[in-house]
């Protein structure tokens, strides 16, 4: 969010035009953290959507195939699947529907899958109301400012590996073979903390 109170108050004004031009303000919040999930909920509410929540990709799943939403806001990754299934359920379901993928694992393979699968736009967690809003109504010339902070390409690159670890039960053999890397030079890499 800018400090700058004119360009704040324009991205405001921006959104309340793009929302009162809308017929349809259904959206779909899932995610499986529940505070994270509500008070989102609260915020684009008083953006003006109609926000019907979900903690489950099965839950999700039912909602679209009873009431496809306009919108659509999931977390890419809950305790019972993956998120890219409830956008490409959604994506044919309803094909004209937008929706944005949040996720804490932020890489470049991640936002293909989730743009591949229909999603619009990809956001990592936790992402900002209005940053939310921002993709979901592409709002022209109000483009988030890049991040303070980047995370550095050693800790782009830590984080990745961290993902193939995990996603091989902790098997470093295997994460080894996946990365196509030596299994003594990833032990090494998992022995050290994490970069900056």
């Amino acid at each position: 969010m800018s400090d700058d109170p004119h360009q704040t108050d324009n991205l405001a004004a921006a959104i309340s035009a793009r929302m009162s031009e809308l017929a349809d303000k259904s959206l779909l919040l899932m995610d499986d953290d529940a505070p994270f999930r509500n008070r989102l909920a609260r915020a684009l509410e008083t953006r003006g959507f109609a926000v019907t929540m979900a903690e489950s990709v099965h839950e999700a799943l039912d909602i679209i195939e009873k009431t496809p939403p306009a919108f659509a806001v999931m977390d890419m990754r809950l305790e019972d699947g993956n998120g890219l299934k409830a956008v490409e359920a959604l994506n044919k379901k309803r094909p004209d529907a937008r929706a944005i993928m949040l996720t804490g694992y932020g890489n470049i393979a991640t936002a293909v899958a989730a743009v591949k699968s229909g999603a619009i736009d990809y956001l990592s967690k936790p992402a900002d109301a209005d940053d939310v809003v921002k993709a979901l109504l592409v709002v022209e010339d109000h483009a988030p400012p890049p991040p303070e902070n980047p995370m550095s390409a050693d800790r782009v690159r830590w984080e990745h590996i961290q993902r193939v670890y995990a996603l091989c039960g902790q098997n470093v053999s295997e994460t080894a073979r996946r990365l196509n890397m030596h299994r003594r030079t990833l032990q090494r890499i998992l022995a050290k903390r994490a970069p900056k």
